[in-house]
């Protein structure tokens, strides 16, 4: 799909400069410029490949209503989850490469290509980045009635009762995931099972309902319940503990190190794109990352401003995929 769209993309460069030979151009260009000039004129879809409830979900939704706002059309959130994230981000890299059609990714885009054989997308050919929006650390959390204060001490009361205690994570290969598994090799808790969910929310719910009693995903969803006291933040896996929960210390805190695992978000078009659409989309999103308001509304919400610009989003991802990679080995995790 993604040769088609560059065909396409050289087929209307050659179109160009045959009607520039024979004098014809002029109202092409003009054409084209009041159609960039009127974007969008219909609906913009952001696709999140998750589940409702979750990070992604969360912020493309505030992204949503802010560009709304801000370039007088309509955005509007769709969830395709499933597969890992893998059946959004594939939709997105098959899409018309129009601008109408935008993906909110997540860290599973640079996981995936470690973790699954075959992949529906490719992250350096089949997108083009717009924007690094924000990022979130990622949390254990447990519900409040069980009354441990630490992490060491879920895991001491893990292993004795090894037969009862499972994790609810987001889908395999996000950071969540990972980081779960990270926890349980390096403390042996090898009876401990991953209940996977289609999303951090539904994740989250799992440990409200009682399902699980230990959750790993970010900090997004999870905020109001530790503030209304429901459920209790066991540990952030960042380097610094979390300006709104300054009661919750650090994996790093708590003796284990290199232990920082966050989840960012990033918005991406399919490859081919217009550059002008493209450049006005990144214009638009960092301006609207650089208002007080926005920072505050993140920041409420769980969320650290990450603003960057489509191509420092994806010297992060040329980065990243290596490295999780890398990680997924090291974890003794099966491909998919």
């Amino acid at each position: 799909m993604t040769q088609s769209r560059v065909t396409r993309g050289v087929l209307s460069r050659r179109a160009v400069a045959s009607a520039l030979a024979a004098g014809l151009a002029a109202p092409a260009l003009l054409r084209a410029g009041v159609a960039f000039a009127a974007y969008p004129d219909r609906p913009v879809r952001i696709v999140v490949a998750n589940s409702p409830g979750g990070p992604s979900d969360i912020i493309a939704r505030i992204m949503a209503a802010a560009l709304q706002d801000k370039m007088s059309g309509s955005f509007v959130v769709e969830n395709k989850g499933g597969a890992g994230g893998n059946i959004g981000m594939g939709y997105v890299a098959r899409a018309e490469a129009d601008g109408y059609t935008l993906l909110l990714a997540t860290s599973v885009f640079s996981v995936n290509p470690g973790l699954y054989t075959t992949l529906p997308y490719d992250p350096f050919k089949d997108f083009v980045a717009i924007s690094e929006l924000a990022a979130s650390p990622n949390l254990f959390a447990v519900k409040t009635d069980l009354g441990v204060k630490g992490m060491k001490e879920f895991v001491a009361l893990a292993k004795a009762n090894p037969e009862k205690f499972n994790v609810s994570v987001p889908p395999v290969g996000t950071t969540p995931q990972l980081e779960a598994e990270v926890l349980k090799i390096r403390e042996g808790l090898t009876k401990m099972a991953s209940i996977v969910f289609g999303g951090g929310g539904e994740a989250l719910q799992a440990l409200l309902s009682g399902t699980v009693q230990l959750s790993s995903g970010t900090i997004a969803p999870a905020l109001p319940f530790i503030k209304s006291g429901t459920i209790k933040g066991l540990a952030i896996c960042s380097e610094k503990r979390w300006p709104d929960l300054p009661d919750v210390p650090t994996m790093l805190e708590q003796g284990y190190k290199d232990f920082v695992f966050e989840t960012y978000t990033a918005l991406l078009a399919p490859a081919g794109t217009p550059p002008e659409i493209v450049a006005r989309l990144e214009q638009e999103v960092l301006a609207i990352l650089a208002r007080p308001d926005m920072q505050a509304l993140l920041a409420k919400s769980g969320f650290e401003i990450r603003a960057k610009t489509g191509k420092e989003h994806m010297a992060r991802v040329t980065h990243e995929v290596p490295m999780f990679a890398d990680i997924i080995a090291q974890a003794g995790i099966k491909k998919l």
